[in-house]
């Protein structure tokens, strides 16, 4: 499986930015209309792959995590499932 980049700097700022409940809201308006009023550009995969990470991110921030912890547990959790899919 190919290594998929993390674009920390635009996760924290949409983290910050906006509420799970209006990152929700871009996701499904990406998929339905292929924008997004969160300004994320790019293909919808990458789109919509990005939205997800900061909405992870800001739910933890909700459950009481700084931004820091928060994107140290996302990646965290990114390497654990990268690992599943390595060959043995």
């Amino acid at each position: 499986m190919e290594r998929q980049e993390i674009h920390i700097k635009e996760i924290r700022e949409l983290a910050t930015r906006f509420t799970p409940e209006q990152i929700e809201a871009c996701i499904m308006q990406q998929i339905e209309e292929g924008t997004n009023i969160c300004d994320v550009k790019g293909p919808t995969e990458h789109v919509i792959n990005e939205l997800s990470k900061a909405e992870f991110v800001r739910e933890m921030m909700k459950a009481g995590m700084t931004l820091n912890e928060a994107v140290r547990e996302l990646a965290k959790r990114i390497r654990l499932v990268q690992q599943g899919f390595k060959a043995t």
